[in-house]
């Protein structure tokens, strides 16, 4: 076990180490900020002015180190993809940056998938026994159609996409559908932030958060966002074995009363 946790320990130690010296690499060529994973709006729009700044002459560059990052948080399970989905809209633009958010999503999980198969399974066990013994058991009465109940998790959540990267593998899920679940499943919420990201990447005032453009844009997104999570509910609700109410509490970690 403790073998386990030097090797995780030891492949996040080298992976971080990484991302420092590239992140560093690029810092050296803009002066006037340094890079770090924005927590909050204001942040981020400071870090996008930056790196549109440095995307221009240093398109590769900046390609890269997003990848790198987004790869990074998706890999190790560390909270903030939303942000970088965001980001991406401001820096690639709407339709580049969903790509490219939808195809880190599923890579940065399926990494996830494999340092929780090859680290981290006892410790997923030993630390969630009840989620894993639940989930395990909602597998298994869906196994014939597995990818929709797949895809049924990601588009509503009993379970945090963290959690489901991380035990999957305990799951015997296989990575093909582990992978296809991530990039069909995930592609909503990625649609949703990457477009608010272009939206407020070319926001100037707050008037123009409510010009006629803004508004119907967001009401374009909220319906396109909306049609996939309906027609899986409609398949889900004849094809799988699921009791919503009653397990989502367990397994966002609430106990009913």
């Amino acid at each position: 076990m403790w073998r386990r946790l030097a090797g995780l320990l030891l492949a996040f130690a080298a992976a971080t180490a990484a991302l420092w010296l590239l992140s560093a690499r690029l810092s050296a060529g803009q002066a006037r900020r340094p890079l770090r994973f924005p927590s909050d709006l204001e942040e981020l729009r400071e870090l996008a002015e930056a790196l549109r700044d440095y995307e221009r002459q240093h398109r590769g560059a900046a390609l890269a180190l997003f990848c790198a990052a987004y790869l990074y948080k998706q890999s190790f399970a560390i909270p903030g993809s939303s942000l970088l989905n965001v980001l991406a809209g401001a820096l690639f633009g709407p339709w580049t940056g969903l790509v490219l958010c939808s195809a880190l999503t599923s890579v940065g999980a399926t990494f996830c998938y494999l340092l929780s198969g090859a680290f981290g399974k006892q410790f997923v066990v030993y630390y969630f026994p009840d989620k894993v013994a639940l989930l395990q058991r909602k597998v298994e009465e869906n196994r014939s159609c597995l990818f929709f109940f797949l895809l049924f998790l990601r588009l509503f959540p009993m379970t945090p996409n963290w959690f489901l990267n991380l035990s999957a593998p305990i799951l015997n899920i296989p990575v093909s559908q582990f992978f296809f679940s991530v990039l069909i499943g995930l592609t909503p919420y990625n649609f949703i932030c990457v477009q608010t990201g272009a939206i407020l990447s070319q926001i100037t005032s707050l008037d123009a958060i409510f010009s006629w453009d803004t508004l119907l844009k967001l009401l374009a997104m909220a319906v396109a966002a909306l049609i996939p999570g309906t027609l899986i509910k409609k398949y889900s609700r004849k094809h799988l074995k699921l009791d919503e109410a009653k397990h989502a509490q367990l397994l966002n970690g609430k106990k009913s009363l």
